[in-house]
Protein backbone atom coordinates (compact mmCIF):
# COMPACT_ATOMS: atom_id res chain seq x y z
CA UNK A 1 0.00 0.00 0.00
CA UNK A 2 1.36 3.03 -0.80
CA UNK A 3 2.09 5.82 1.87
CA UNK A 4 0.32 8.89 0.27
CA UNK A 5 -2.59 6.96 -0.24
CA UNK A 6 -5.24 8.03 2.46
CA UNK A 7 -8.03 5.24 3.98
CA UNK A 8 -11.64 6.55 3.37
CA UNK A 9 -14.26 6.70 6.08
CA UNK A 10 -17.24 5.60 5.02
CA UNK A 11 -20.56 6.44 5.67
CA UNK A 12 -21.39 2.69 6.10
CA UNK A 13 -22.37 2.65 9.82
CA UNK A 14 -21.53 -0.46 11.98
CA UNK A 15 -25.05 -1.87 11.94
CA UNK A 16 -26.14 -1.22 8.48
CA UNK A 17 -26.13 -4.01 5.99
CA UNK A 18 -25.06 -2.19 3.40
CA UNK A 19 -24.46 1.45 1.85
CA UNK A 20 -25.86 2.15 -1.44
CA UNK A 21 -25.09 5.82 -3.66
CA UNK A 22 -27.09 6.44 -6.49
CA UNK A 23 -26.47 9.72 -8.58
CA UNK A 24 -25.89 11.23 -11.54
CA UNK A 25 -22.79 13.58 -11.70
CA UNK A 26 -20.66 15.68 -13.95
CA UNK A 27 -17.21 14.57 -13.41
CA UNK A 28 -15.01 12.62 -11.01
CA UNK A 29 -12.97 13.98 -8.91
CA UNK A 30 -12.64 11.66 -5.84
CA UNK A 31 -8.64 10.58 -5.35
CA UNK A 32 -7.23 7.50 -5.09
CA UNK A 33 -8.36 5.97 -1.90
CA UNK A 34 -8.70 2.49 -0.12
CA UNK A 35 -11.32 1.01 2.74
CA UNK A 36 -11.69 -2.02 4.36
CA UNK A 37 -15.13 -2.53 3.15
CA UNK A 38 -16.38 -4.18 0.15
CA UNK A 39 -17.82 -1.66 -2.87
CA UNK A 40 -18.91 -2.13 -6.45
CA UNK A 41 -19.10 0.61 -8.60
CA UNK A 42 -21.67 1.14 -11.67
CA UNK A 43 -21.32 3.39 -14.04
CA UNK A 44 -22.91 4.58 -16.98
CA UNK A 45 -22.14 7.11 -19.89
CA UNK A 46 -18.51 6.99 -18.65
CA UNK A 47 -16.49 6.45 -21.98
CA UNK A 48 -13.34 8.32 -21.21
CA UNK A 49 -13.32 7.97 -17.38
CA UNK A 50 -9.89 6.55 -16.00
CA UNK A 51 -10.06 4.00 -13.46
CA UNK A 52 -7.45 2.79 -11.18
CA UNK A 53 -7.91 -0.17 -9.60
CA UNK A 54 -4.29 -1.37 -7.53
CA UNK A 55 -1.55 -1.81 -10.44
CA UNK A 56 -4.31 -1.60 -13.53
CA UNK A 57 -4.89 2.01 -14.89
CA UNK A 58 -7.21 1.95 -17.79
CA UNK A 59 -9.76 4.15 -19.80
CA UNK A 60 -13.13 2.85 -19.26
CA UNK A 61 -16.09 2.38 -21.69
CA UNK A 62 -19.90 3.42 -21.85
CA UNK A 63 -20.48 1.05 -19.12
CA UNK A 64 -19.11 -0.82 -16.55
CA UNK A 65 -19.32 -2.73 -13.33
CA UNK A 66 -16.43 -3.45 -10.67
CA UNK A 67 -15.99 -5.26 -7.61
CA UNK A 68 -13.22 -3.61 -5.00
CA UNK A 69 -12.27 -6.22 -2.07
CA UNK A 70 -11.29 -4.65 1.09
CA UNK A 71 -8.23 -2.67 1.44
CA UNK A 72 -7.40 -2.10 -2.64
CA UNK A 73 -6.68 1.41 -3.59
CA UNK A 74 -9.11 2.61 -6.56
CA UNK A 75 -9.99 5.42 -7.57
CA UNK A 76 -11.99 7.22 -11.13
CA UNK A 77 -10.90 10.77 -12.72
CA UNK A 78 -12.79 12.35 -15.66
CA UNK A 79 -10.17 12.28 -18.22
CA UNK A 80 -11.49 12.08 -21.35
CA UNK A 81 -14.92 11.79 -20.91
CA UNK A 82 -17.24 14.18 -22.27
CA UNK A 83 -20.40 13.17 -20.95
CA UNK A 84 -22.02 16.00 -18.45
CA UNK A 85 -24.45 13.45 -17.04
CA UNK A 86 -22.81 10.15 -15.32
CA UNK A 87 -24.54 8.19 -13.53
CA UNK A 88 -23.29 6.26 -10.91
CA UNK A 89 -24.39 3.46 -8.22
CA UNK A 90 -22.12 2.75 -5.48
CA UNK A 91 -22.21 0.03 -2.92
CA UNK A 92 -19.88 -0.56 0.25
CA UNK A 93 -20.28 -3.35 2.68
CA UNK A 94 -18.70 -4.63 5.44
CA UNK A 95 -15.85 -7.28 5.72
CA UNK A 96 -17.01 -9.57 7.78
CA UNK A 97 -21.05 -9.34 6.57
CA UNK A 98 -20.38 -12.60 5.30
CA UNK A 99 -18.55 -14.99 7.98
CA UNK A 100 -16.18 -17.32 7.22
CA UNK A 101 -18.41 -19.88 8.55
CA UNK A 102 -21.07 -19.23 6.39
CA UNK A 103 -18.40 -18.80 3.02
CA UNK A 104 -17.39 -22.23 3.75
CA UNK A 105 -20.76 -23.93 3.20
CA UNK A 106 -21.27 -25.42 -0.35
CA UNK A 107 -23.77 -23.18 -1.67
CA UNK A 108 -21.94 -20.54 -0.80
CA UNK A 109 -17.96 -21.21 -2.77
CA UNK A 110 -18.67 -19.48 -5.87
CA UNK A 111 -19.25 -16.13 -3.65
CA UNK A 112 -16.63 -16.96 -1.82
CA UNK A 113 -14.31 -17.26 -5.00
CA UNK A 114 -15.46 -14.01 -5.77
CA UNK A 115 -14.66 -12.57 -3.31
CA UNK A 116 -11.21 -14.47 -3.53
CA UNK A 117 -11.00 -12.77 -6.74
CA UNK A 118 -11.78 -9.30 -5.67
CA UNK A 119 -8.49 -8.35 -3.62
CA UNK A 120 -7.39 -7.92 -7.30
CA UNK A 121 -10.81 -5.96 -8.06
CA UNK A 122 -12.77 -7.69 -11.13
CA UNK A 123 -14.35 -6.07 -14.23
CA UNK A 124 -17.30 -7.26 -15.10
CA UNK A 125 -18.55 -7.35 -19.13
CA UNK A 126 -20.58 -4.46 -19.96
CA UNK A 127 -23.49 -7.46 -20.95
CA UNK A 128 -23.23 -8.65 -17.33
CA UNK A 129 -23.17 -4.90 -16.30
CA UNK A 130 -26.63 -4.17 -17.92
CA UNK A 131 -28.10 -6.96 -17.41
CA UNK A 132 -27.48 -6.69 -13.08
CA UNK A 133 -28.39 -2.80 -13.34
CA UNK A 134 -32.21 -3.48 -12.53
CA UNK A 135 -31.18 -5.27 -9.58
CA UNK A 136 -28.84 -3.30 -8.53
CA UNK A 137 -31.12 0.19 -8.74
CA UNK A 138 -33.67 -1.74 -6.49
CA UNK A 139 -31.63 -2.29 -3.74
CA UNK A 140 -31.56 1.32 -3.10
CA UNK A 141 -35.80 0.39 -2.31
CA UNK A 142 -35.62 -2.21 -0.16
CA UNK A 143 -36.06 -2.36 3.80
CA UNK A 144 -35.15 -5.30 6.29
CA UNK A 145 -34.20 -8.29 5.56
CA UNK A 146 -34.85 -7.81 2.39
CA UNK A 147 -31.91 -5.80 1.75
CA UNK A 148 -29.51 -8.74 2.39
CA UNK A 149 -31.36 -11.10 0.62
CA UNK A 150 -31.68 -8.87 -2.64
CA UNK A 151 -27.49 -8.59 -2.21
CA UNK A 152 -26.51 -11.93 -2.05
CA UNK A 153 -28.68 -12.49 -4.85
CA UNK A 154 -26.94 -10.02 -6.55
CA UNK A 155 -23.53 -11.16 -5.70
CA UNK A 156 -24.63 -14.43 -6.57
CA UNK A 157 -25.39 -13.47 -10.30
CA UNK A 158 -22.01 -11.52 -10.26
CA UNK A 159 -20.45 -14.98 -9.10
CA UNK A 160 -22.06 -17.35 -12.03
CA UNK A 161 -21.30 -14.93 -14.59
CA UNK A 162 -18.55 -15.43 -17.33
CA UNK A 163 -17.41 -12.82 -18.46
CA UNK A 164 -14.84 -11.41 -15.39
CA UNK A 165 -11.68 -9.47 -15.80
CA UNK A 166 -9.14 -9.03 -12.74
CA UNK A 167 -7.66 -6.28 -13.22
CA UNK A 168 -4.90 -5.28 -10.57
CA UNK A 169 -1.43 -7.51 -11.07
CA UNK A 170 -0.84 -7.05 -6.96
CA UNK A 171 -3.47 -7.24 -3.95
CA UNK A 172 -3.30 -6.39 -0.64
CA UNK A 173 -3.66 -9.92 0.56
CA UNK A 174 -1.77 -12.98 -0.42
CA UNK A 175 -2.38 -14.38 -4.23
CA UNK A 176 -6.12 -15.99 -5.08
CA UNK A 177 -3.88 -19.12 -5.98
CA UNK A 178 -1.95 -19.13 -2.35
CA UNK A 179 -3.86 -22.11 -1.50
CA UNK A 180 -1.66 -24.77 -3.78
CA UNK A 181 1.56 -25.23 -1.46
CA UNK A 182 3.46 -25.41 -5.22
CA UNK A 183 2.41 -22.28 -6.17
CA UNK A 184 3.06 -20.94 -3.03
CA UNK A 185 7.02 -22.29 -3.61
CA UNK A 186 6.61 -21.21 -7.39
CA UNK A 187 5.83 -17.59 -6.25
CA UNK A 188 8.78 -17.06 -4.00
CA UNK A 189 11.67 -18.89 -6.10
CA UNK A 190 10.31 -16.50 -9.19
CA UNK A 191 10.21 -13.40 -6.35
CA UNK A 192 13.97 -14.19 -5.08
CA UNK A 193 15.15 -14.53 -8.71
CA UNK A 194 13.52 -12.15 -10.84
CA UNK A 195 16.59 -11.07 -12.26
CA UNK A 196 17.83 -13.96 -13.76
CA UNK A 197 16.30 -16.81 -16.55
CA UNK A 198 14.47 -19.48 -14.78
CA UNK A 199 14.21 -22.56 -16.81
CA UNK A 200 11.29 -25.09 -17.53
CA UNK A 201 13.65 -28.08 -16.08
CA UNK A 202 14.57 -25.79 -12.85
CA UNK A 203 11.29 -25.14 -11.52
CA UNK A 204 9.52 -28.34 -12.37
CA UNK A 205 12.49 -29.95 -10.40
CA UNK A 206 12.07 -27.24 -7.43
CA UNK A 207 8.33 -28.54 -7.19
CA UNK A 208 9.39 -32.49 -8.06
CA UNK A 209 7.54 -32.73 -10.88
CA UNK A 210 8.71 -33.53 -14.64
CA UNK A 211 8.27 -31.04 -17.16
CA UNK A 212 5.37 -31.43 -19.05
CA UNK A 213 3.81 -32.25 -15.62
CA UNK A 214 4.41 -28.83 -14.65
CA UNK A 215 3.17 -27.14 -17.11
CA UNK A 216 -0.20 -29.11 -16.88
CA UNK A 217 -0.30 -28.16 -13.29
CA UNK A 218 0.75 -24.31 -13.71
CA UNK A 219 -1.78 -23.95 -17.00
CA UNK A 220 -4.37 -25.68 -14.83
CA UNK A 221 -3.96 -23.42 -12.12
CA UNK A 222 -3.74 -20.45 -13.58
CA UNK A 223 -4.65 -20.39 -17.06
CA UNK A 224 -1.05 -19.89 -17.93
CA UNK A 225 1.57 -21.59 -19.43
CA UNK A 226 4.95 -21.26 -17.23
CA UNK A 227 6.75 -18.51 -19.46
CA UNK A 228 2.80 -16.60 -19.36
CA UNK A 229 3.25 -16.93 -15.57
CA UNK A 230 6.48 -16.06 -15.44
CA UNK A 231 6.41 -13.07 -17.50
CA UNK A 232 2.83 -11.99 -15.69
CA UNK A 233 5.13 -11.78 -12.07
CA UNK A 234 7.71 -10.08 -13.37
CA UNK A 235 5.64 -7.35 -15.39
CA UNK A 236 4.06 -7.28 -11.78
CA UNK A 237 7.14 -6.93 -10.19
CA UNK A 238 8.16 -3.92 -12.55
CA UNK A 239 4.82 -1.69 -12.13
CA UNK A 240 5.89 -2.31 -8.42
CA UNK A 241 9.07 -0.81 -9.28
CA UNK A 242 7.73 1.87 -11.47
CA UNK A 243 5.17 3.13 -8.71
CA UNK A 244 6.90 3.23 -5.88
CA UNK A 245 11.08 3.80 -6.88
CA UNK A 246 12.52 6.35 -8.49
CA UNK A 247 14.32 3.58 -11.00
CA UNK A 248 14.62 4.21 -14.52
CA UNK A 249 12.41 1.80 -16.75
CA UNK A 250 16.53 0.17 -17.92
CA UNK A 251 17.26 -1.06 -14.66
CA UNK A 252 13.88 -2.19 -14.10
CA UNK A 253 14.10 -4.26 -16.86
CA UNK A 254 17.44 -5.99 -15.73
CA UNK A 255 16.02 -6.15 -12.33
CA UNK A 256 12.78 -7.79 -13.63
CA UNK A 257 14.75 -10.27 -15.63
CA UNK A 258 14.44 -8.84 -19.10
CA UNK A 259 17.56 -9.27 -21.47
CA UNK A 260 16.63 -5.90 -22.89
CA UNK A 261 14.64 -3.03 -22.54
CA UNK A 262 13.11 -3.45 -25.87
CA UNK A 263 12.21 -7.10 -24.71
CA UNK A 264 10.72 -5.07 -21.26
CA UNK A 265 8.91 -2.55 -23.63
CA UNK A 266 7.26 -5.14 -25.64
CA UNK A 267 6.42 -7.43 -22.84
CA UNK A 268 4.53 -4.71 -20.81
CA UNK A 269 2.85 -3.40 -23.78
CA UNK A 270 0.91 -6.47 -24.51
CA UNK A 271 0.02 -6.77 -20.96
CA UNK A 272 -0.72 -2.89 -20.34
CA UNK A 273 -1.68 -1.55 -24.05
CA UNK A 274 1.00 1.22 -22.75
CA UNK A 275 4.32 1.91 -22.71
CA UNK A 276 5.97 1.68 -18.90
CA UNK A 277 7.56 4.96 -19.16
CA UNK A 278 3.98 6.44 -20.19
CA UNK A 279 2.60 4.36 -17.47
CA UNK A 280 4.97 5.66 -14.66
CA UNK A 281 3.77 9.40 -15.76
CA UNK A 282 0.55 8.59 -16.16
CA UNK A 283 0.12 6.80 -12.86
CA UNK A 284 2.43 9.43 -10.74
CA UNK A 285 -0.10 12.21 -12.69
CA UNK A 286 -3.57 10.96 -11.22
CA UNK A 287 -4.23 12.72 -7.73
CA UNK A 288 -3.72 10.99 -4.60
CA UNK A 289 -4.76 12.13 -0.93
CA UNK A 290 -2.08 13.23 1.26
CA UNK A 291 -1.38 10.90 4.66
CA UNK A 292 -3.54 11.56 7.11
CA UNK A 293 -2.01 10.04 10.86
Amino acid sequence: MSENINREITQLKSDDVFLIIDRVKQKFDFPIHFHPEYELNFILNGKGIRRVVGTSMEEIDDIELVLMGPNLEHGWETHNCKSKSIYEITIQFHEDLFNSKLLSLKNFKPIQDLFTKSKHGVLFDGNTAMKLMPRIKELSATDGVTDFIKLLKLLEELADSKSQRLLSSNVVRDSEYDNSDRIKKVQEFIRQNYSRKISLKEISTLVNMSQSSFNRFIKKRTGKTFIEYMNDKRISHAIKLLIETDMSVGEIAYKCGFNSIANFNRFFKKSKNVTPSKFKSEFKSVQRFSKIS
